[in-house]
């Protein structure tokens, strides 16, 4: 349920909080000590970055939701996009920019970390990446090329396999990987320059693969043939990554996906009475997190081939899953980090992960406070007055706060392998 004993109003989960049949006792709402303890849950990381000789001139991110940081509403905004709109960018921009949770992403965090309690330069001294789609902008420092939707495969697949109308935009990796080939003449002159430029920098590539399961899944596809779909994926990640390294690149992250069947979304889909379904431990649904574990577990084998293949490379592999399931599990190895979702981005979620039952029903309905009629920036959802306190943000994203502590665990671990910090 919840850290403590005041109540705290909650606001939907999402990829890692749907503990929603562990024990209550032993869940404990992980409450994250995002601002009233920052300083001590985040002095350890930055001494760690000052210790460390690591240094890039530059970040260059891609992905879907997780990662965009505006390029979907960079020509307009689509009339029915909720994520564009209030409370949306509220915790630390204080304005929707795209970004699918109430605040800064994994990526924001890699290039500085708030030190006691202002922003300062503390890792590679490097600005937020720009939404690389944005005019006007100076992205010799870096550029964000995620855009919400994004897929590893092409949109002809889904087209192919009649699925595509689950699909909002064909900003797939290779598009993505596209848009820095036509960014590049405005950052580098020649492929000598660019080679040694693009050396310097930290490719962060994803995530990618939520979308290319989502697709087949919410348009009915068989479970039996979404499993075919892994291979597909994980190389379709793996050509990107290796088409990056041909274009310079030497040290890039490339995270697998987070464990879908704890979000709140799929458990109220795929809501089911056997009870043999859900993991005992967690109350996550037990296929939907092995079709993730499958993604990751392809995803690293052929990140660890395109390893033997380019030695000179620093190929590191960021684990989602793993921390994600640690806020799960293990809420108290975070202090004060409310596991309870930051909203429906609305809804008073007062046990997130434990036994639905226990739910409380306001902005959203059903057992896990999830109402796909009522999502979040849609009127009649309200908002939880800490999100920071939270993990989930919308039951589909995270809150700055659980991004905070994943980007913290690619940094110096043990979320990564290897962490990026280390030599």
């Amino acid at each position: 349920m919840r850290v403590g004993p005041r109540r705290h109003r909650s606001c939907l989960p999402t990829p890692a909080m749907a503990i929603a049949h562990a024990p209550q006792r032993r869940r404990g709402v992980l409450l994250l000590l995002l601002v009233a303890a920052l300083p001590a849950a985040l002095l350890p990381a930055t001494c760690a970055a000052a210790r460390s000789k690591k240094s890039y001139t530059a970040i260059f991110s891609f992905g879907d939701s997780l990662s965009d940081a505006g390029n979907l509403i960079v020509n307009g905004t689509p009339k029915a996009l909720t994520t564009a709109r209030p409370p949306y960018g509220m915790t630390f921009f204080r304005k929707p920019t795209g970004r699918c949770s109430n605040g800064r992403l994994v990526v924001d965090f890699l290039g500085t970390v708030p030190v006691h309690f202002t922003l300062l330069p503390e890792h590679f001294g490097l600005p937020l990446p720009p939404p690389s789609q944005a005019q006007g902008k100076d992205f010799r420092k870096g550029a964000n090329f995620a855009i919400t939707g994004a897929t590893a495969l092409e949109y002809s697949f889904f087209k192919a396999h009649g699925i595509d109308q689950r699909i909002w935009n064909t900003g797939s990796i290779n598009t993505q990987i596209g848009w820095l080939e036509n960014m590049k003449p405005s950052l580098c002159k020649s492929d000598k320059e660019c080679k040694d430029y693009f050396s310097k920098s930290l490719f962060v590539v994803g995530e990618f693969g939520g979308n290319d399961y989502n697709a087949p899944l919410f348009s009915g596809v068989p479970f039996s043939d979404v499993k075919t779909y892994v291979p597909l994926v994980a190389k379709a990640i793996a050509n990107g990554v290796e088409k990056l390294i041909e274009l310079g690149a030497t040290d890039l992250l490339v995270p697998g996906i987070l464990p879908i069947g704890c979000f709140p979304l799929y458990l109220t889909l795929y809501n089911t009475s056997k009870k043999s379904d859900y993991n005992a431990r967690t109350g996550c649904l037990r296929r939907y997190n092995r079709l993730a574990f499958h993604h990751n577990r392809e995803l690293k084998q052929q990140l660890d081939e395109l390893q033997k293949k380019y030695p000179k490379t620093k190929i590191m592999y960021g684990d989602y899953f793993k921390a994600a399931m640690q806020f799960v599990v293990s809420p108290g190895k975070f202090g004060e980090f409310s596991l309870l979702s930051s909203i429906d981005c609305y809804s008073e979620f007062q046990a997130t992960f434990f036994y639905h039952k226990n739910f409380a029903e306001y902005g959203g309905q059903g057992n896990y406070n999830f109402n796909l009629k009522k999502k979040c920036g849609e009127q009649g959802a309200s908002v939880c007055s800490n999100p920071s306190s939270y993990v989930s943000w919308d039951g589909i994203h995270m809150t700055e706060a659980a991004y905070k502590k994943v980007a913290d665990g690619w940094l110096n671990g043990p979320y990564a392998e290897p962490p990026i910090l280390k030599s």
